[in-house]
């Protein structure tokens, strides 16, 4: 089982308008959407439409935390979330006429004690895998990720930034920078496909088995114990890139569970992650086919 902790959750919010926005006029939008959202969220989200066994927690609170445990209720997504007394944050994306605006909270303020009440949570379900992804809320560290992948025997899997992933200083079987991530995480060159290559195979010297960087229209790189491998990513109408990277972590994780090799999880990411973009917001498309679409993936070892 996968076991994601998302510590600082959002309802995501999707504005689309037809015309581009407008300073200090009302701005009508055509349609809007609201999705449970936070990475861990969404790769439990995605996890369970491909049939991969999995429970999401973290941090939640207040009407917007009641949002998310419907709505992943709905979706029939096990849930065992810490709760909070501060509101969980919204998180707001605007498409208008081709351009891609983003609004984000900081989200509540925590002490630490809530660590040991979620690495406590996280004990009693005695997962396989553990990913910890997105941005920490006001008044954690790194040290609350640590604490997660010490706390027991699992693979602890992380989806940071890159200057957080810079301060971790546990063993992780897993990392999944994007491009600028990746060039923050190690101050080296991404401007080619190989030179992110290179980046990768680089950081695995940091204290993670293997690391996943998601290239955009470029792909994605796995550096791991055989090399590194990428993977060219179907063509497709891209819509909106919100979850982009979820999507493709996702895929690399439930190919992982399964016990598939690296580049058959790199190409059941960037297939998931191809279908994802395809839609507007971070609604879950159906993913019933995913293991059966990567082989068609183009992949090379570098």
């Amino acid at each position: 089982m996968i076991l994601t902790v998302t510590y600082n959750p959002a309802v995501d919010q999707t504005i689309t308008f037809d015309e581009p926005l407008e300073p200090e006029v009302v701005n009508r939008a055509t349609d809007a959407r609201f999705d449970a959202g936070g990475k861990g969220i969404n790769v439990s989200q995605f996890l369970t439409e491909m049939g991969t066994e999995t429970l999401a927690t973290g941090l939640l609170g207040g009407f917007t935390g009641t949002f998310i445990t419907d709505q992943l209720a709905d979706a029939s997504i096990p849930t065992d979330f810490v709760e909070l007394d501060e509101p969980t944050r919204l998180n707001t994306t605007a498409l208008a006429a081709g351009t891609e605006y983003k609004m984000n909270q900081n989200g509540p303020s925590v002490g630490a004690d809530v660590v040991e009440d979620l690495v406590a949570t996280i004990a009693d379900r005695d997962p396989d895998r553990v990913l910890v992804g997105g941005s920490l809320p006001p008044g954690l560290t790194t040290d609350a990720i640590d604490r997660v992948t010490s706390a027991g025997s699992w693979q602890t899997a992380v989806d940071v930034s890159g200057d957080l992933l810079r301060e971790l200083s546990a063993e992780y079987a897993l990392c999944k920078p994007n491009r600028e991530e990746l060039a923050e995480a190690t101050d080296m060159a991404v401007e080619t496909i190989e030179a992110c290559a290179t980046a990768a195979a680089s950081f695995r010297n940091q204290g993670f088995e293997r690391v996943v960087a998601s290239l955009g229209p470029d792909g994605a790189v796995l550096a791991g114990p055989d090399g590194v491998v990428h993977a060219k990513p179907p063509e497709v109408d891209v819509v909106d890139t919100v979850g982009a990277g979820d999507a493709l972590l996702s895929g690399v994780l439930a190919a992982l569970e399964r016990g598939d090799s690296d580049e058959l999880a790199l190409a059941t990411g960037v297939t998931v992650a191809a279908h994802v973009v395809e839609q507007a917001g971070t609604g879950v498309p159906a993913l019933d086919s995913v293991f059966e679409e990567r082989t068609a993936v183009e992949t090379r070892w570098l």
